[in-house]
């Protein structure tokens, strides 16, 4: 029998747009518009700036743009910077089953090479509905996920991206295998990226599995080899982790009935995921009781064990970086107490260290549930109680966060959070060429019109 990158490749060579239903392109282009948002956030981050200089000096054909700026670099290197600047302020989408991931990372893996080919828009929309279908299916298939035995989910991504250029590259089958081997066999990503003090490496490893996808596809194309078992295979990844197991059904079962992009959800806050339901409970429990910030005197969430280890440990009591605060929930808590949301500006240095915000971070307790364990993650339950200085106590539960697809942002919020980041670089008319051109994207002939567009 054929390894599993034979199927894979196999649906990937054969979808089309007409396999796509309504809901799943206009789920895509909204994932896009998100996206898009996000990176015109991120792209003003330190660790963009850094990798900018860094390409920009090794300068080489100038192919592929890099969003919002005036270079042109070749499509691997721009690949991995636009990657960067959706993720870098951590506020894209979110898949979270037994595995945690953020499929608009993979998004630049078609983009890039589609601008170099000239390919339509409708072949963008359908690598990106790839994107997010294989990365949300390897998010499923080890159980536990492969962050529970202490490994990175980016480890998932060199898996899934060399199938996304693949797509746009008109990859053969044969090709396609051999790309999903040559990428996977060398990116598998350490978990001491998200773990203990963070830095720039928790937003670019998933970037770097991105261009290693795009470097593998090319280099399949040229007729170069990888091997096809790198998956179930001797010394594959089910064969080498061997504190997971893996259901490969997950990867084949249903494929083409229906699509994974109509389950992944967005991010209201830029902070990471397992923050999003205690703070969507303290909005909520703070504005139902009209508690003021000066009369909190005590705080407890309750969440999932893994909440409690990542988010809460010595270190995310004393964030002093953007990274670390983004991943602390005392510290998103306490934004939230104060200021009554968390925005990209919760993560300048001078917010970090603001004293008000900090004398909060004590008063907040974190404590393991183990009944929500139970229902994790088909919920991202969350319970907080607020005890205030009049002695009064105040409780509330929630099961899932704002941005969630079963409470789904709607459009107001949705272009709110991509204004307040793409409109003040680009201006409304710009701003709004660009939102009409998603919207539109499969009228697109050819999908440079869209990416010139979003240079600077």
């Amino acid at each position: 029998m054929k390894n599993i990158t034979y199927k894979m490749a196999r649906f990937t060579r054969d979808l089309k747009y007409e396999d796509l239903s309504p809901e799943t392109i206009d789920l895509t282009k909204r994932f896009l518009l998100d996206s898009i948002g996000c990176a015109y956030g991120g792209s003003k981050t330190e660790d963009v700036k850094i990798m900018l200089d860094l390409y920009s000096d090794m300068a080489g054909k100038t192919e592929a743009t890099v969003l919002n700026s005036s270079q042109k670099l070749p499509m691997v290197n721009a690949g991995l910077l636009n990657s960067l600047m959706i993720r870098a302020l951590d506020y894209n989408d979110i898949y979270w089953e037994q595995d945690p991931s953020h499929p608009s990372d993979i998004i630049p893996a078609a983009l890039s090479p589609a601008e170099v080919l000239h390919k339509s828009g409708k072949d963008v929309i359908v690598a990106i509905v790839l994107a997010y279908e294989w990365e949300q299916r390897l998010c499923e298939f080890a159980i536990p996920g492969v962050r529970e035995t202490k490994w990175h989910h980016a480890t998932l991504t060199q898996i899934a991206s060399p199938l996304v250029t693949g797509k746009i590259l008109g990859l053969s089958e044969e090709q396609l295998v051999n790309a999903i081997g040559i990428s996977a066999c060398h990116n598998l990503t350490l978990g001491a990226v998200t773990a203990g003090k963070l830095t720039m490496m928790k937003n670019t490893v998933d970037p770097l599995s991105t261009q290693a996808g795009i470097l593998a596809a090319l280099l399949a194309q040229k007729g170069y080899e990888g091997p096809e078992h790198v998956i179930d295979g001797k010394e594959g990844l089910v064969d080498t982790f061997v504190n997971n197991k893996f259901d490969l059904n997950i990867m084949t079962d249903g494929l083409g009935d229906s699509f994974r992009i109509t389950k992944c959800s967005m991010k209201a806050f830029p902070t990471e995921a397992l923050t999003h339901s205690p703070m969507s409970a303290v909005i909520k429990i703070m504005k139902s009781n009209n508690i003021d910030k000066k009369d909190v005197e005590q705080v407890t969430i309750r969440t999932v064990a893994r909440a409690a280890d990542i988010l809460s440990d010595p270190s995310k009591y004393d964030p002093r970086t953007r990274e670390t605060a983004d991943h602390s929930l005392p510290f998103c808590i306490a934004a939230t107490i104060v200021d009554g949301t968390v925005t990209p500006k919760s993560f300048k240095e001078e917010k970090i260290m603001d004293p008000e915000l900090r004398s909060y971070l004590n008063k907040i307790k974190v404590v393991a549930d183990p009944d929500y364990e139970k229902t994790f993650p088909e919920l991202k339950k969350a319970g907080v109680e607020i005890k205030t200085t009049d002695g009064n106590s105040f409780e509330i539960e929630v099961d899932y966060p704002l941005g969630d697809y079963r409470e789904p942002m709607d459009d107001n919020t949705l272009y709110a959070k991509f204004d307040s980041m793409v409109t003040p670089e680009t201006g409304k008319e710009k701003r709004d060429k660009i939102v009409d051109t998603i919207l539109n994207l499969e009228k697109l002939d050819d999908i440079s019109d869209f990416t010139n567009l979003l240079a600077k």
